[in-house]
């Protein structure tokens, strides 16, 4: 099996990733909120993280290499397909929240399954809190005129 290094991966997640982000996020937040979440996925920094810990913070369990999707990254990873970085959500102690993949995580059990210390390239970004609303974070500029 190949093994799990940076070069298996691309630079910057798929713009489709975003939109697998926000079908999921919407099951999980107010649409308002989850289109916030999104926006802040879209500007978050690109950070490493463990696959192990990754999946720790999460509360997710591995998945196992005979699961469909996870069969499909290890076979991309073997023909030397780059994975594209997963998104993620950060995860609050002190309100009980854990991470939430808010997509890749299939990508995840794969490089888990090869390598448990793998690094992998994650845009992290902060939870919108509930009192947050969409209209205050985006900056509306004036239409300018010809």
């Amino acid at each position: 099996m190949p093994k799990v290094r940076k070069r298996n991966w691309t630079e910057t997640p798929d713009p489709a990733d975003y939109g697998a982000a926000a079908d999921y996020l919407s099951l999980l937040l107010p649409a308002e909120t989850a289109q916030m979440a999104v926006m802040r996925l879209r500007n978050g920094p690109m950070v490493s993280r463990r696959a192990k810990d990754l999946l720790r913070a999460s509360g997710l369990a591995d998945l196992p290499a005979e699961n469909p999707s996870v069969a499909r990254k290890l076979k991309d990873l073997k023909q030397g397909n780059l994975l594209s970085p997963v998104l993620c959500l950060r995860g609050n102690l002190h309100d009980g929240a854990s991470l939430t993949i808010a997509d890749g995580y299939h990508r995840i059990c794969a490089s888990y399954l090869l390598d448990e210390a793998a690094d992998i390239p994650c845009r992290l970004a902060e939870l919108p809190r509930p009192e947050e609303t969409l209209a205050a974070a985006v900056s509306v500029r004036p239409e300018h005129t010809r």
